[in-house]
């Protein structure tokens, strides 16, 4: 079942500076969701505080009706939160197979001794946990790379490796950070189709961070438009792109006298 995200004035500091103050919003199940915003708007840092990176110095994140703020990164998986990150961090002389695989482990029964032991419900655990990474590859157009090492691939390659290890931990709420960055047109496409495809045949929460507006656009329900560690705007990408306060955000106040 798809997860409600709620966050109430999380506020986060390093030393004196306030990274984020009082940020509140809520995702409902099922939405696609944008978190957007100029560089330095501390898109980043809220991500890392929903996913147990960064511990807010105050303020509530619930997942449904759990309470989650400080967790780390390993109990917020049995939540059913899974993440990407801007620069894949995969194994990379490992094969793409394997580099899936290292999403399974919230979802292999035992502990490490009867692995050890190499129990017999363990090979059989193994097996489905292979065939169902095989199964993402392919419904995400990289089954003929299962089984070469992954740094023979593209940096866009390495995130869809990098989506199919998230989907495989089977999220009930997936954050994605900055997917489309560094990917060609076409890949940013492919992308779009993947996560529309994820939105039909699968029950989950998706909550992007997003440069890249014309993606946002196509993808999200709803934004949330972050500057200055502070909640802008909430409301449609459209709303968004026309809000004054966001169009001075992203391009400045100087540059907008100057274009005058």
């Amino acid at each position: 079942m798809a997860a409600r995200l709620t966050l109430h004035e999380v506020t986060l500091r390093f030393g004196g500076v306030k990274v984020l103050q009082d940020v509140g919003f809520t995702v409902e199940p099922g939405q696609i969701f944008g978190l957007v915003g100029p560089n330095g708007a501390g898109k980043t840092s809220l991500f890392n505080c929903i996913s147990g990176h960064y511990h807010p110095n105050s303020g509530s994140i619930t997942i449904d009706e759990t309470e989650v703020l400080g967790n780390a990164p390993s109990r917020l998986a049995r939540h059913g939160l899974a993440r990407t990150f801007q620069h894949p961090a995969l194994q990379l002389h490992a094969t793409v197979l394997e580099n899936v695989l290292l999403g399974a482990h919230t979802h292999l029964p035992g502990g490490p001794v009867s692995w050890s032991l190499r129990l017999p419900y363990t090979g059989r655990a193994e097996k489905d946990r292979r065939e169902e990474a095989r199964a993402l590859l392919e419904r995400n157009g990289l089954g003929w790379a299962a089984d070469l090492p992954a740094d023979e691939l593209s940096h866009g390659l390495h995130k869809g490796i990098e989506l199919c290890r998230a989907l495989l931990m089977r999220p009930r709420l997936l954050l994605l950070d900055e997917p489309a960055a560094g990917l060609s047109h076409g890949e940013v496409e492919q992308f779009s189709d993947s996560i529309k495809r994820l939105r039909e045949e699968e029950d989950i929460t998706i909550v992007i961070v997003e440069h890249h507006m014309g993606l946002i656009a196509a993808l999200t329900d709803r934004v949330v438009v972050l500057d200055h560690g502070r909640v802008l705007m909430e409301g449609t990408a459209a709303q968004a792109q026309s809000d004054p306060r966001v169009i001075e955000a992203y391009i400045g106040k100087e540059a907008t006298d100057d274009a005058a």
